[in-house]
């Protein structure tokens, strides 16, 4: 087994930590002002194939690693509840392949329905980490969502829909 993928199943299976000593179980339970603040897990939570310039220490999602969310129903549940927990960050919620807004959804709240920022970025890692790692019904659902709240809402634009649509045909 690569080290990335013994990193990552060890990581999303809560045998390991990542490289702060965080477990996912720990990272699910941190405030939002927490996640909006703090660069260097997404990267864990959401792995793709390339490394990321806030965290040189987080494991990729090669082809190994692919392999094992692929063939782990556990690691699949336990990236939806990473989901569950960023979507909740962003003001959204999950039934389901069912994205929809919260009733507080709000751009002062929301950072992500402003124009830019790096809250952008890790949408496009949501979504194509989700698709790569064998769950691509649901990374379409979370794609379209954001694509049509946000748009929506004027917040996000065409240059950023098209970051999240192409994050879905990566190979």
């Amino acid at each position: 087994m690569s080290e990335h993928a013994e990193r990552l199943m060890a990581f999303y299976l809560n045998h390991a930590t990542d490289h702060q000593g965080r477990t996912l179980e720990d990272i699910w339970e941190l405030s939002h002002f927490w996640l909006e603040h703090t660069h260097d897990y997404i990267q864990w939570l959401f792995p793709i194939p390339e490394a990321g310039r806030f965290n040189p220490f987080a494991p990729l999602l090669d082809e190994e690693a692919r392999r094992q969310f692929h063939e782990s129903p556990t690691m699949q549940a336990r990236q939806r509840t990473s989901l569950d927990v960023m979507l909740d960050f962003f003001g959204l919620q999950r039934e389901g392949l069912v994205i929809s807004a919260t009733a507080g959804l709000d751009p002062t709240r929301h950072i992500w329905l402003k124009r830019g920022g790096h809250n952008h970025l890790r949408i496009t890692r949501i979504i194509r980490s989700l698709h790569l790692a064998g769950q691509p019904e649901l990374a379409g659902a979370v794609q379209q969502s954001f694509i049509d709240i946000g748009t929506r809402q004027g917040y996000v634009t065409p240059a950023t829909v098209a970051y999240w649509q192409a994050a879905t045909q990566a190979p």
